[in-house]
Protein backbone atom coordinates (compact mmCIF):
# COMPACT_ATOMS: atom_id res chain seq x y z
CA UNK A 1 0.00 0.00 0.00
CA UNK A 2 1.25 3.18 -1.16
CA UNK A 3 1.95 5.71 2.03
CA UNK A 4 0.48 8.99 1.67
CA UNK A 5 3.38 11.68 1.25
CA UNK A 6 4.58 13.61 3.64
CA UNK A 7 3.44 16.92 1.79
CA UNK A 8 -0.25 15.50 1.69
CA UNK A 9 0.01 15.15 5.51
CA UNK A 10 1.50 18.74 6.12
CA UNK A 11 -1.31 19.82 4.43
CA UNK A 12 -4.07 17.69 5.94
CA UNK A 13 -2.70 19.09 9.34
CA UNK A 14 -2.22 22.65 8.38
CA UNK A 15 -5.84 22.35 7.00
CA UNK A 16 -7.22 21.03 10.20
CA UNK A 17 -5.49 23.81 12.41
CA UNK A 18 -6.99 26.31 10.30
CA UNK A 19 -10.92 25.05 10.22
CA UNK A 20 -10.06 24.85 14.42
CA UNK A 21 -9.25 28.24 14.49
CA UNK A 22 -11.95 29.49 12.38
CA UNK A 23 -14.19 27.96 14.51
CA UNK A 24 -12.94 28.71 17.74
CA UNK A 25 -11.03 32.40 16.76
CA UNK A 26 -8.23 31.55 19.26
CA UNK A 27 -6.41 28.63 20.65
CA UNK A 28 -3.04 27.44 22.28
CA UNK A 29 -0.82 24.57 20.47
CA UNK A 30 -1.81 22.08 23.28
CA UNK A 31 -5.73 23.08 22.83
CA UNK A 32 -5.27 22.86 19.30
CA UNK A 33 -3.83 19.33 19.59
CA UNK A 34 -7.00 18.16 21.38
CA UNK A 35 -9.58 19.59 19.22
CA UNK A 36 -7.46 18.55 16.06
CA UNK A 37 -6.30 15.32 17.86
CA UNK A 38 -2.94 15.74 16.24
CA UNK A 39 0.19 15.25 18.54
CA UNK A 40 1.32 18.37 20.14
CA UNK A 41 4.71 18.40 17.53
CA UNK A 42 2.74 17.82 14.51
CA UNK A 43 0.66 21.39 15.70
CA UNK A 44 3.51 22.77 16.62
CA UNK A 45 4.98 22.31 13.08
CA UNK A 46 2.18 23.14 11.58
CA UNK A 47 1.39 26.48 13.50
CA UNK A 48 5.13 27.09 12.73
CA UNK A 49 4.31 27.25 8.57
CA UNK A 50 0.63 28.73 8.71
CA UNK A 51 2.54 31.71 11.19
CA UNK A 52 5.50 31.95 8.40
CA UNK A 53 2.93 31.89 5.38
CA UNK A 54 0.79 34.93 7.00
CA UNK A 55 -2.57 33.07 7.81
CA UNK A 56 -2.16 32.18 11.19
CA UNK A 57 -0.66 35.18 13.88
CA UNK A 58 0.50 34.95 18.00
CA UNK A 59 -2.19 37.13 19.57
CA UNK A 60 0.48 38.39 22.13
CA UNK A 61 -2.51 37.01 24.76
CA UNK A 62 -1.06 34.01 27.13
CA UNK A 63 -2.35 31.57 29.47
CA UNK A 64 -1.66 31.55 33.43
CA UNK A 65 1.87 30.00 33.83
CA UNK A 66 5.06 29.46 35.71
CA UNK A 67 5.58 28.97 39.42
CA UNK A 68 4.00 25.51 39.68
CA UNK A 69 1.21 26.07 37.23
CA UNK A 70 3.04 24.72 34.09
CA UNK A 71 4.24 25.82 31.08
CA UNK A 72 2.77 29.74 29.44
CA UNK A 73 0.74 29.20 26.34
CA UNK A 74 0.70 31.33 23.44
CA UNK A 75 -2.70 32.18 21.54
CA UNK A 76 -3.35 31.97 18.04
CA UNK A 77 -5.57 33.19 15.49
CA UNK A 78 -5.94 34.06 12.01
CA UNK A 79 -3.55 36.84 10.89
CA UNK A 80 -6.19 40.08 10.82
CA UNK A 81 -5.50 40.63 7.19
CA UNK A 82 -6.17 36.95 6.02
CA UNK A 83 -8.87 38.29 3.46
CA UNK A 84 -12.97 38.43 3.76
CA UNK A 85 -15.30 36.86 1.21
CA UNK A 86 -17.66 39.84 -0.31
CA UNK A 87 -21.52 39.02 -0.78
CA UNK A 88 -23.60 41.53 -3.00
CA UNK A 89 -27.69 41.56 -3.37
CA UNK A 90 -29.08 43.38 -6.16
CA UNK A 91 -33.05 43.71 -5.32
CA UNK A 92 -35.39 46.09 -6.27
CA UNK A 93 -34.64 48.32 -3.24
CA UNK A 94 -31.29 48.52 -3.73
CA UNK A 95 -27.89 46.89 -3.80
CA UNK A 96 -26.61 45.60 -0.61
CA UNK A 97 -22.75 44.63 -0.21
CA UNK A 98 -21.43 42.96 3.18
CA UNK A 99 -17.61 41.88 3.85
CA UNK A 100 -17.65 38.26 5.71
CA UNK A 101 -14.77 37.23 7.18
CA UNK A 102 -13.48 33.32 7.93
CA UNK A 103 -15.27 33.53 11.68
CA UNK A 104 -18.76 34.22 9.99
CA UNK A 105 -18.61 37.62 11.01
CA UNK A 106 -19.97 40.69 9.02
CA UNK A 107 -16.95 42.85 9.27
CA UNK A 108 -18.95 45.49 7.03
CA UNK A 109 -22.06 46.64 5.28
CA UNK A 110 -23.32 49.09 3.11
CA UNK A 111 -26.64 49.84 1.40
CA UNK A 112 -27.12 51.77 -2.23
CA UNK A 113 -30.68 52.50 -2.86
CA UNK A 114 -31.99 52.72 -6.44
CA UNK A 115 -34.86 54.10 -8.19
CA UNK A 116 -35.04 52.06 -11.14
CA UNK A 117 -33.30 48.75 -12.18
CA UNK A 118 -31.44 50.82 -15.35
CA UNK A 119 -29.00 52.08 -12.08
CA UNK A 120 -27.34 48.79 -10.87
CA UNK A 121 -25.12 48.67 -14.22
CA UNK A 122 -23.40 52.00 -12.93
CA UNK A 123 -24.02 51.71 -9.32
CA UNK A 124 -22.51 48.02 -9.07
CA UNK A 125 -18.85 48.96 -9.71
CA UNK A 126 -18.33 52.04 -7.61
CA UNK A 127 -20.25 49.81 -4.55
CA UNK A 128 -17.39 47.21 -5.25
CA UNK A 129 -14.70 49.16 -5.50
CA UNK A 130 -15.68 50.88 -2.76
CA UNK A 131 -15.59 47.62 -0.28
CA UNK A 132 -12.19 46.18 -1.90
CA UNK A 133 -10.19 49.71 -1.36
CA UNK A 134 -11.22 48.74 2.43
CA UNK A 135 -11.01 45.04 2.85
CA UNK A 136 -8.80 42.18 1.31
CA UNK A 137 -11.48 40.96 -0.80
CA UNK A 138 -10.78 37.15 -1.75
CA UNK A 139 -13.92 36.26 -3.50
CA UNK A 140 -17.46 37.31 -4.15
CA UNK A 141 -20.78 35.62 -4.28
CA UNK A 142 -23.86 37.79 -5.81
CA UNK A 143 -27.67 37.62 -5.49
CA UNK A 144 -29.70 39.20 -8.29
CA UNK A 145 -33.58 39.31 -8.77
CA UNK A 146 -33.29 38.58 -12.34
CA UNK A 147 -32.94 35.12 -13.59
CA UNK A 148 -29.15 34.05 -14.10
CA UNK A 149 -27.34 32.00 -16.63
CA UNK A 150 -25.97 29.32 -14.89
CA UNK A 151 -22.80 28.77 -17.75
CA UNK A 152 -21.82 32.36 -17.81
CA UNK A 153 -23.35 33.88 -14.11
CA UNK A 154 -25.10 37.02 -16.85
CA UNK A 155 -28.75 38.48 -16.13
CA UNK A 156 -31.37 36.92 -17.97
CA UNK A 157 -34.22 39.09 -19.36
CA UNK A 158 -37.27 37.19 -19.83
CA UNK A 159 -40.60 38.24 -20.37
CA UNK A 160 -43.17 39.33 -17.21
CA UNK A 161 -39.98 39.31 -15.02
CA UNK A 162 -40.37 42.61 -13.04
CA UNK A 163 -37.25 43.38 -11.64
CA UNK A 164 -35.54 44.05 -15.39
CA UNK A 165 -31.59 44.95 -14.32
CA UNK A 166 -30.78 44.52 -17.93
CA UNK A 167 -27.93 43.30 -20.45
CA UNK A 168 -25.57 43.01 -17.07
CA UNK A 169 -22.60 40.49 -16.39
CA UNK A 170 -21.49 40.87 -12.89
CA UNK A 171 -18.58 38.13 -13.66
CA UNK A 172 -17.06 40.76 -16.30
CA UNK A 173 -17.92 43.90 -13.91
CA UNK A 174 -16.52 42.39 -10.00
CA UNK A 175 -13.91 39.91 -11.83
CA UNK A 176 -11.41 42.42 -12.64
CA UNK A 177 -11.60 43.85 -9.01
CA UNK A 178 -10.88 41.01 -7.29
CA UNK A 179 -8.02 38.51 -6.69
CA UNK A 180 -10.47 35.14 -7.11
CA UNK A 181 -14.05 34.22 -8.30
CA UNK A 182 -17.52 35.62 -8.54
CA UNK A 183 -20.44 33.22 -8.57
CA UNK A 184 -23.41 34.70 -9.23
CA UNK A 185 -26.98 32.99 -8.61
CA UNK A 186 -30.69 34.02 -8.59
CA UNK A 187 -32.01 35.35 -5.16
CA UNK A 188 -34.59 32.65 -5.00
CA UNK A 189 -32.10 29.71 -5.58
CA UNK A 190 -29.84 31.34 -2.95
CA UNK A 191 -33.07 32.07 -0.50
CA UNK A 192 -33.79 28.01 -1.12
CA UNK A 193 -30.42 27.20 0.63
CA UNK A 194 -30.56 29.30 3.19
CA UNK A 195 -33.67 27.66 3.88
CA UNK A 196 -32.34 23.83 3.37
CA UNK A 197 -29.10 24.81 5.93
CA UNK A 198 -32.66 25.71 8.17
CA UNK A 199 -35.48 22.96 7.46
CA UNK A 200 -32.49 19.89 7.24
CA UNK A 201 -34.88 18.68 4.50
CA UNK A 202 -32.98 16.97 1.57
CA UNK A 203 -36.06 17.29 -1.21
CA UNK A 204 -38.28 20.13 -1.30
CA UNK A 205 -39.29 22.94 -3.02
CA UNK A 206 -39.53 26.71 -2.30
CA UNK A 207 -42.16 29.01 -3.65
CA UNK A 208 -41.54 32.72 -3.71
CA UNK A 209 -44.49 35.14 -3.81
CA UNK A 210 -43.51 38.40 -3.74
CA UNK A 211 -43.25 41.40 -6.25
CA UNK A 212 -41.90 38.87 -8.32
CA UNK A 213 -43.11 35.10 -9.23
CA UNK A 214 -40.28 32.36 -8.24
CA UNK A 215 -39.24 28.68 -7.36
CA UNK A 216 -36.26 26.75 -6.84
CA UNK A 217 -36.09 22.79 -6.69
CA UNK A 218 -34.38 21.16 -4.14
CA UNK A 219 -33.47 17.53 -4.48
CA UNK A 220 -31.02 15.16 -2.43
CA UNK A 221 -30.02 18.91 -0.58
CA UNK A 222 -28.81 20.47 -3.94
CA UNK A 223 -30.44 23.00 -6.16
CA UNK A 224 -31.37 22.17 -9.10
CA UNK A 225 -30.84 25.03 -11.66
CA UNK A 226 -31.60 23.13 -15.31
CA UNK A 227 -29.79 23.27 -18.59
CA UNK A 228 -29.14 27.20 -18.65
CA UNK A 229 -30.41 27.90 -15.09
CA UNK A 230 -33.33 28.84 -15.38
CA UNK A 231 -35.16 26.05 -13.99
CA UNK A 232 -38.08 27.30 -11.20
CA UNK A 233 -39.00 30.29 -13.50
CA UNK A 234 -42.73 29.54 -12.74
CA UNK A 235 -44.54 32.83 -14.08
CA UNK A 236 -45.52 31.22 -17.44
CA UNK A 237 -46.48 27.93 -15.62
CA UNK A 238 -50.20 27.38 -16.33
CA UNK A 239 -52.54 27.28 -13.31
CA UNK A 240 -56.87 28.35 -12.18
CA UNK A 241 -57.39 32.08 -13.29
CA UNK A 242 -60.61 33.47 -12.66
CA UNK A 243 -61.32 32.83 -16.42
CA UNK A 244 -60.43 29.27 -16.29
CA UNK A 245 -56.59 27.86 -17.07
CA UNK A 246 -54.76 31.01 -17.38
CA UNK A 247 -50.49 31.65 -17.00
CA UNK A 248 -49.27 32.43 -13.38
CA UNK A 249 -49.03 35.94 -13.61
CA UNK A 250 -51.88 36.47 -15.80
CA UNK A 251 -53.72 35.39 -12.47
CA UNK A 252 -52.24 38.71 -10.98
CA UNK A 253 -53.21 40.87 -14.05
CA UNK A 254 -57.25 39.41 -14.51
CA UNK A 255 -57.62 40.44 -10.48
CA UNK A 256 -56.17 43.88 -11.49
CA UNK A 257 -53.34 43.24 -8.31
CA UNK A 258 -49.87 44.55 -10.96
CA UNK A 259 -48.67 47.80 -10.79
CA UNK A 260 -49.40 50.19 -13.14
CA UNK A 261 -47.92 49.83 -16.23
CA UNK A 262 -45.45 46.37 -15.20
CA UNK A 263 -45.78 43.20 -13.79
CA UNK A 264 -44.69 43.14 -10.36
CA UNK A 265 -47.51 42.38 -8.16
CA UNK A 266 -48.84 45.17 -5.87
CA UNK A 267 -48.22 43.64 -2.45
CA UNK A 268 -50.44 46.44 -0.76
CA UNK A 269 -53.30 45.59 -2.72
CA UNK A 270 -52.75 41.73 -3.32
CA UNK A 271 -53.49 41.67 0.61
CA UNK A 272 -56.87 42.88 0.30
CA UNK A 273 -57.77 40.20 -2.43
CA UNK A 274 -59.75 37.38 -1.94
CA UNK A 275 -57.33 34.79 -0.61
CA UNK A 276 -59.20 31.52 -1.81
CA UNK A 277 -58.74 32.53 -5.32
CA UNK A 278 -55.16 33.20 -4.59
CA UNK A 279 -54.93 29.56 -2.98
CA UNK A 280 -56.64 28.27 -5.92
CA UNK A 281 -53.86 29.47 -8.34
CA UNK A 282 -51.25 28.38 -5.88
CA UNK A 283 -52.49 24.78 -5.36
CA UNK A 284 -51.82 24.59 -8.94
CA UNK A 285 -48.39 25.81 -9.07
CA UNK A 286 -47.76 23.09 -5.82
CA UNK A 287 -49.73 20.46 -7.77
CA UNK A 288 -47.16 20.74 -10.68
CA UNK A 289 -44.26 21.05 -8.25
CA UNK A 290 -44.92 17.72 -6.15
CA UNK A 291 -46.06 15.94 -9.84
CA UNK A 292 -42.73 16.44 -11.35
CA UNK A 293 -40.27 16.96 -8.34
CA UNK A 294 -41.71 15.22 -5.55
CA UNK A 295 -40.94 16.99 -3.09
CA UNK A 296 -41.15 16.09 0.92
CA UNK A 297 -41.90 19.74 2.00
CA UNK A 298 -43.44 22.79 -0.02
CA UNK A 299 -41.93 25.95 1.77
CA UNK A 300 -44.23 29.45 0.77
CA UNK A 301 -41.83 32.47 0.90
CA UNK A 302 -41.78 36.33 -0.03
CA UNK A 303 -43.42 38.97 1.52
CA UNK A 304 -46.91 37.91 1.03
CA UNK A 305 -46.89 33.94 0.28
CA UNK A 306 -46.71 33.13 4.21
CA UNK A 307 -49.68 35.43 5.30
CA UNK A 308 -51.81 32.91 2.89
CA UNK A 309 -50.29 29.90 4.36
CA UNK A 310 -53.97 28.60 5.69
CA UNK A 311 -55.90 28.88 2.83
CA UNK A 312 -53.22 27.42 0.81
CA UNK A 313 -52.96 24.69 2.81
CA UNK A 314 -56.66 24.14 2.74
CA UNK A 315 -56.30 24.11 -1.50
CA UNK A 316 -53.57 21.81 -1.29
CA UNK A 317 -55.76 19.17 0.90
CA UNK A 318 -58.00 18.57 -2.16
CA UNK A 319 -54.62 17.54 -4.07
CA UNK A 320 -55.14 14.35 -5.32
CA UNK A 321 -50.99 14.26 -4.21
CA UNK A 322 -50.29 15.64 -0.64
CA UNK A 323 -47.41 17.16 0.68
CA UNK A 324 -46.73 19.06 3.72
CA UNK A 325 -46.85 23.10 3.31
CA UNK A 326 -45.14 25.34 5.75
CA UNK A 327 -43.78 29.19 6.09
CA UNK A 328 -40.21 30.06 5.05
CA UNK A 329 -38.28 30.72 8.39
CA UNK A 330 -35.31 32.24 7.47
CA UNK A 331 -34.78 36.41 7.79
CA UNK A 332 -33.10 37.87 4.56
CA UNK A 333 -32.96 34.47 3.14
CA UNK A 334 -31.26 35.45 -0.25
CA UNK A 335 -28.49 37.21 1.34
CA UNK A 336 -27.97 34.69 4.41
CA UNK A 337 -28.11 31.87 1.67
CA UNK A 338 -25.59 33.91 -0.32
CA UNK A 339 -23.31 34.73 2.71
CA UNK A 340 -22.83 31.09 4.34
CA UNK A 341 -22.04 30.21 0.62
CA UNK A 342 -19.62 32.82 0.77
CA UNK A 343 -18.33 32.13 3.84
CA UNK A 344 -17.50 28.37 2.76
CA UNK A 345 -16.16 29.32 -0.34
CA UNK A 346 -13.45 31.80 1.80
CA UNK A 347 -12.65 28.99 4.05
CA UNK A 348 -11.59 26.68 1.34
CA UNK A 349 -9.64 29.76 -0.36
CA UNK A 350 -7.67 29.80 2.85
CA UNK A 351 -7.11 26.25 3.47
CA UNK A 352 -5.81 26.07 -0.16
CA UNK A 353 -3.59 29.15 0.24
CA UNK A 354 -1.61 27.57 2.95
CA UNK A 355 -1.02 24.60 0.57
Amino acid sequence: MTRPSQELLRSISDEHVLRSLMSERKLTRAELATTTGLSKPTVSESVRRLVESGLVADTGERTPGGRGKGRVGSFYSLAEDIGVALVIAIAPDGITAECVDAYGDVVGRTHHPIADPAEVAAVLPSVAAETVAAHNVRLCTVSAADPVDRRTGRLVQLPDSPFLVGELDPVAVLGPLLHGPVVVDNDVNWAAQAEHAALGVADFAYLFLDEGLGCAVVSDGEVRRGHSGLAGEISHLITAGPSGATPFIEVFGELGLRRPGTTAIDVARLRTADPVVLARAIGGVVMALVTLADPEVVVIGGSWGPSLLGAIRDECARLPRQVDVVAASVASPSLTGARASALDQLRTALVTASR
